[in-house]
C-alpha cells in the first residue's frame, strides 16, 4: 500500500476503531470545504445509527469495546454538529441544522443513560429521527455543491450508515427485540447497500483506488451476507458487528477519496 494511502486510510478508521435547479448561495464560512462539509453530514446520519448499535451491545455486554464506541459516537457527533452548524449559510439549512440540535439534546440523554430494552425501543425510534433530518442536511449541500461528485460523497457516506443501520437492527433482534418492523428495516438497509455499492461502481469519476478499494468492499459484503445466517437458530451480534465496523471502515475511506476530488 502507498505511504499516503495508508495515511489516509488510517485517518478514515481512527473515529470508529479508536475508541434540480441550483439555486445561487451565499459563500461558505472559512474551514471546512464543501466536500468536507457533506463528508461530515454523512458521518452524522453513520452516527445516529452506530449509537444505538452501540447502546445495545452496552446493554447485552457482548462487546467490550462497545462502551466506547458508544461514547467516541456520541463525542464525534456533537464535534461535527458544532462544525456544520457553523458551515450552514442558507436559510432552510440553518432551519434544518436547528432541528437537528434540539433532536440531539433529547437523544443524547437518553442514548448515555443506562441501557434498558425498553429504551433501546424509544431510542431507536428518535434514531431515525435524527437519520431523516440529518439525510436532509446532506442533500441541501449536494445541492448547494452542484457537482456529481458532492453526489457521489453522499452516496458513499450514506453506505456508512446502512452498515450501522443494518447491524443496528440485528443487534435490536439478537436481545430480543425481534418486531417485525426491525427485520424489515435490515432487509430494506441491505437491498439500499447492494443497490448503492453498484451504482458507485458504475461511476465515471472514479480513480483506479477508488475502483480497488469498491471490489474489497464487494467481496467482504458478500462475506458479511453469508456470516449474518443464524447459527443453530442463534444470533452471532459480536461476528457480524465486526465485519460490518470492517466495511464501515472502508466506505469511510472510500467516502474520503471521493472527498478528495470534490475539493
Amino acid at each position: 500500500m502507498k505511504p499516503q494511502r495508508y495515511l489516509l486510510l488510517l485517518a478514515c478508521i481512527m473515529p470508529f476503531f479508536f475508541s434540480g435547479n441550483i439555486q445561487a448561495a451565499p459563500p461558505a464560512k472559512p474551514g471546512l470545504s464543501m466536500g468536507d462539509a457533506i463528508n461530515k453530514a454523512g458521518r452524522q446520519r453513520m452516527l445516529s445509527q452506530r449509537i444505538v448499535k452501540a447502546y445495545v451491545l452496552v446493554g447485552r455486554k457482548v462487546m467490550l469495546s462497545a462502551k466506547m464506541q458508544l461514547t467516541d459516537a456520541v463525542a464525534l457527533f456533537e464535534k461535527q454538529l458544532a462544525e456544520l452548524t457553523d458551515f450552514a449559510t442558507t436559510d432552510e439549512e440553518r432551519k434544518t441544522i436547528t432541528e437537528i440540535t434540539r433532536l440531539w439534546k433529547k437523544y443524547k440523554v437518553l442514548a448515555t443513560a443506562k441501557p434498558t430494552k425498553e429504551k433501546a425501543v424509544e431510542l431507536t425510534a428518535m434514531s431515525d429521527e435524527v437519520l431523516a433530518k440529518t439525510h436532509k442536511f446532506v442533500l441541501l449541500l449536494e445541492d448547494r455543491s452542484g457537482t456529481s461528485v458532492g453526489k457521489l460523497v453522499n452516496i458513499s457516506g450514506r453506505q456508512r450508515m446502512l452498515s450501522q443501520r443494518i447491524a443496528k437492527f440485528y443487534v435490536l433482534r439478537s436481545w430480543g427485540l425481534d418486531q417485525p418492523e426491525y427485520e424489515v428495516g435490515q432487509n430494506k438497509a441491505m437491498a439500499e447497500f447492494t443497490n448503492a455499492l453498484q451504482l458507485l461502481q458504475g461511476a465515471a469519476e472514479n480513480t483506479s483506488e477508488i475502483n480497488d478499494a469498491l471490489e474489497k468492499v464487494e467481496q467482504d459484503w458478500n462475506t458479511f451476507k453469508i456470516s449474518k445466517q443464524l447459527k443453530g437458530g442463534k444470533y452471532i451480534p459480536s461476528l457480524v458487528v465486526r465485519s460490518l465496523d470492517k466495511i464501515l471502515a472502508q466506505m469511510n475511506y472510500i467516502t474520503a477519496l471521493y472527498t478528495n476530488i470534490a475539493r
